[in-house]
């Protein structure tokens, strides 16, 4: 280490003296026990260090290395042309590798489906659901189209609608428009929350929620997103006063059999971005949310026409 290391924490250090590599993958090694500062292991990347201390570090993969592979997996393909296709995803697949889930995601899917995904950021994926939440997402197939795909959502150009399910007999006039900046929770960085932007960081956040059924229970509602940040309609939805059942991040409880957030991504419009032509794609409720329907006596077909 030289005198510009001298009392930096051991990972700093590193990632100062060898550009190859990012911190948080050296932070990983550390841990792992990769990394020994004179000829002793080293397992705390908060350790400081000295100048003249001498160190050594064993290349090893990480799990988040090894993410970006492919893994055959079936994925419910909507729609597919040269340029992109439509998925419909299930309940309980997380959409990209994050800590906790490095493998085993929909973007490893599609490397595995298709090779020219492998030669996109993110296998060609433009926006995401919730690993709980099911339903539909576009995903590129060309450089050209991902960026155009990019920048019709950034214009709210590509509409997209959601059926949920939520706590609590509906209040208020049926039709209504929750305008709320989301960001992250204040008092606990691991969710967000509608937040007031004059003291904490966040971006305006607009959704359309409108009540479809009404029951004692609770409500049956679909929400159109006129923006996109993070868990907005989870957010906008418990901040009315109707968190979605099973979401026990934001105040929900299991109910109706349901055991993940009762959110489904059910319709998806665009204009294509290189034919031009409409596109409306559909996707039915999945079993677990429709016996909690039933199960609440609301009628899934009075609120798909409604």
């Amino acid at each position: 280490m030289g005198p510009a290391q001298h009392g930096e924490r051991l990972d700093r250090a590193l990632a100062a003296l060898v550009h190859e590599f990012s911190r948080s993958y050296l932070q990983q090694l550390i841990e792992a026990g990769a990394v020994s500062v004179n000829d002793k292991l080293c397992r705390k990347p908060s350790v400081r260090v000295k100048a003249g201390d001498r160190g050594l570090i064993e290349l090893r993969p990480t799990p988040q290395s090894q993410a970006f592979k492919p893994e055959a997996m079936p994925i419910d393909v909507v729609f597919e042309d040269e340029h992109l296709l439509v998925v419909n995803k299930p309940a309980g697949l997380v959409v990209h590798p994050a800590p906790g889930n490095w493998s085993g995601t929909l973007l490893n899917g599609l490397l595995a489906r298709d090779e020219a995904a492998r030669l996109l950021p993110r296998a060609g994926i433009v926006h995401r659901l919730d690993k709980d939440t099911s339903g539909l997402m576009v995903v590129a197939r060309t450089r050209q189209v991902m960026d155009a795909l990019v920048q019709l959502i950034a214009a709210r150009e590509v509409s997209r609608q959601y059926l949920a399910l939520a706590h609590r007999r509906w209040s208020g006039p049926a039709a209504r428009l929750v305008e709320a900046p989301v960001g992250r929770d204040p008092r606990n960085r691991l969710r967000m929350a509608v937040v007031d932007m004059n003291q904490n960081a966040g971006k305006p956040a607009s959704t359309m929620v409108e009540l479809l059924q009404d029951c004692e229970l609770g409500c049956w509602v679909r929400c159109t997103l006129q923006t996109g940040r993070t868990h907005q309609i989870r957010v906008h939805m418990a901040s009315i006063g109707h968190p979605l059942v099973a979401d026990e991040v934001y105040g929900g409880a299991p109910a109706a059999g349901l055991q993940r957030q009762a959110l489904h991504a059910f319709r998806l419009a665009f204009v294509h971005p290189v034919t031009g032509q409409a596109l409306e794609f559909h996707a039915p409720l999945p079993p677990d949310m429709e016996r909690a329907l039933m199960a609440w006596s609301l009628s899934y077909n009075a609120a798909s026409g409604a």
